[in-house]
């Protein structure tokens, strides 16, 4: 048999790592494609001149494309047979990626647990991109549900141990970033570093109604191949599955309203998609602010964020239940480190 079911929960191995195929070559192709999607309006991955001024040799494309491009990767090995992506941890962006790099992936599987139904498992895998010169241009950890193919015996379960949070002092600030002559008319906002205080939220304002033809463009384009994204008789209900991927960019775009200036993600501390995302759902998105901290980087701070993206009928700011689980309205929960002018 020469063509491939892709893996399911039985079929891992702590300890084992998976070199995903398909390398690929990014270009101006991919930002401009990315900005037809999202309303993506960062300046710094806008314009070759304005990431000059901040010391950088060009525009890079922007952080998700690469987040997106490296996730992708790993799809047809990992997350093919995927009941549902349940969350990251332990995300760090390396390096920028620019276009004419080449990006692949490698993953080590570090952990297993079958799920109480006997049906499916949790699989934790460690994935890293690299560019063409085999440096790590980004890494992080997820978590992913996946079916069993039969009635078989469950490994003993392993389940990592993940840090609630990538340290401040562990963030990688790219080289060479300045943003002592940061243009804010230009940006688009004028809040800075110093603007923001923990404990804030930013209700940022705009909807996005969801549409079949554009999240399928987007699972696409990142080659994202899981069954429950494309298939609609994969799931019991006949639906297909929002690429979780398509939830972060669009809610991360949105959120240039409030937060134009937190230009780079440079740490992914925690995420869940905490309820399934269907065509016809329009997306909201608010923020909080958890935490700030100083670089070394002239000019430059970081700010922790939470990004909560919901659908229509959510309450405003309202995340979790009495007993702490996630309100049905609410699509994304995504925790990560920016880079902000001070």
């Amino acid at each position: 048999m020469k063509t491939n079911a892709g893996r399911f929960f039985e079929d891992y191995r702590v300890g084992e790592t998976i070199t995903h195929a398909v390398p690929r070559t990014l270009s101006g192709g991919e930002r401009a494609f990315y900005h037809a999607l999202y309303p993506a309006r960062g300046a710094l991955y806008s314009s070759d001149e304005f990431a000059r001024a901040c010391g950088l040799p060009a525009a890079p494309l922007d952080d998700l494309i690469a987040f997106h491009t490296v996730f992708g990767k790993t799809v047809p090995d990992i997350s093919l047979n995927a009941v549902a992506n349940l969350g990251y941890a332990e995300g760090r962006w390396l390096a920028p990626v620019y276009p004419g790099d080449t990006l692949r992936s490698v993953s080590e599987v570090i952990g297993l647990r079958e799920n109480s139904n006997g049906r499916s498992g949790v699989v934790w895998v460690r994935t890293r991109g690299l560019n063409q010169r085999g440096e790590a241009v980004l890494e992080y950890v997820r978590w992913v549900m996946v079916r069993k193919r039969r009635d078989t015996p469950a490994p003993a379960p392993v389940v990592p141990a993940l840090a609630p949070a990538v340290a401040a002092a562990d963030l990688v600030v790219p080289a060479g970033l300045d943003f002592t002559g940061y243009d804010f008319p230009l940006a688009g906002e004028g809040h800075r570093w110093g603007d923001y205080a923990v404990g804030e939220t930013i209700d940022h304002v705009d909807g996005v109604t969801i549409e079949e033809a554009e999240h399928m463009l987007a699972t696409r384009l990142w080659q994202n191949t899981a069954k429950v994204h494309f298939d609609a008789t994969f799931r019991e209900d006949g639906k297909r599955l929002i690429y979780g991927g398509h939830v972060i960019s669009l809610a991360r775009a949105l959120s240039f309203n409030g937060l134009a200036n937190a230009q780079m993600i440079v740490a992914l501390n925690g995420g869940a998609h905490a309820n399934p995302c269907f065509a016809g759902d329009t997306l909201r998105a608010w923020s909080e602010v958890l935490d700030k901290a100083e670089t070394a980087a002239p000019g430059v701070g970081a700010i922790r964020l939470r990004l909560v993206a919901v659908r229509q009928g959510a309450a405003p700011f309202a995340l979790k239940d009495a007993a702490g689980k996630y309100l049905p309205e609410v699509l994304l929960d995504f925790d990560y480190w920016a880079l902000m002018p001070r």
